[in-house]
Parts: C-alpha cells; sequence; structure tokens
C-alpha cells in the first residue's frame, strides 16, 4: 500500500516536471541571449532618449549674462550677442581650467559661482541666515520669554 502511494506520487510528480518544463522551454525562432532580452524589453525607448532629459540649451538671456562676465574677465573678446557658441564654450574651458577645475562640462556650477552669476537669494524666506551677516535672534523671543515666566 505504501509503495502504491509512493508510485502515485512519482507519476505526479513526473508529470509536473514535465509540464513545467514546456513553460519554460524557447520559443521556436527566438534566442534567449541576454542582449536580445534587453532591447527586446527597451524596445520602444530610442538608444538617446536618456539623454534628453533636463536642459538641453543655455538661454538667451544666459549665455548674455555669461558672456558679459566672461568679457569682464578678460577670458572672451568682443560684444555679448546672446548664442552659446564655439567662442563662448572655449572661453569658458579656458576659465574653468585656470581655476584648476574640470573643462569638459561647460558651464560649471563653480564657475558660474566665481563669475558672479550663482543662485539668486532675493526670494529666500530667511535672508539673514545665509551666513554673509551676523545671525541676528528673531523679533520677540526676549518678550516671549517675558511672558512665559509671568504664567
Amino acid at each position: 500500500m505504501r509503495s502504491n502511494c509512493l508510485a502515485k506520487i512519482g507519476i505526479a510528480f513526473l508529470m509536473f516536471v514535465v509540464t513545467g518544463m514546456q513553460a519554460f522551454a524557447a520559443k521556436p525562432g527566438t534566442s534567449k541571449t541576454s542582449s536580445s532580452h534587453r532591447s527586446s524589453h527597451f524596445s520602444h525607448l530610442h538608444k538617446s532618449a536618456w539623454k534628453r532629459h533636463g536642459q538641453q540649451k543655455i538661454s538667451t538671456d544666459r549665455a548674455r549674462e555669461i558672456q558679459e562676465a566672461l568679457i569682464r574677465e578678460h577670458y572672451l573678446d568682443g560684444q555679448p550677442n546672446g548664442v552659446w557658441d564655439d567662442r563662448t564654450t572655449a572661453a569658458m574651458r579656458r576659465f574653468q581650467a585656470a581655476q584648476g577645475w574640470q573643462s569638459k562640462v561647460v558651464p560649471d556650477s563653480r564657475a558660474l559661482i566665481k563669475l558672479g552669476l550663482g543662485p539668486s537669494h532675493e526670494n529666500d524666506l530667511n535672508p539673514d541666515l545665509l551666513g554673509d551677516g551676523g545671525f541676528t535672534p528673531l523679533r520677540g523671543t526676549q518678550g516671549a520669554s517675558a511672558d512665559f515666566s509671568q504664567r
């Protein structure tokens, strides 16, 4: 009786293995290489689509500001035209190299800050806490402590 039960379990196991292998078998005419699997998985994307995120080019106003700063620092000659061209790129590379920074990616954020074109803090909530002035306590703190002592 026990051998009959083991035989039934063995047959059920073999049937499960055989039917399960067909589910994982490769379809005829397709190959299972990792490169084709990856390319079919991302086939809806173009090769360079991922590079299109973020800022694509420098605006005319920003290019003019950068050119004015490079002219002021004697890295660019002529008049600012607002076009980010080869002469502006070359001037920015020279400026970044002179500072000892990388010159492959232009403009570098450190270069913009050094040229005085960093982020504007005019709309900050607490401009007093930026570090350019001394720290002053918030208004009303002395009056608030007096209120607590009376309670």
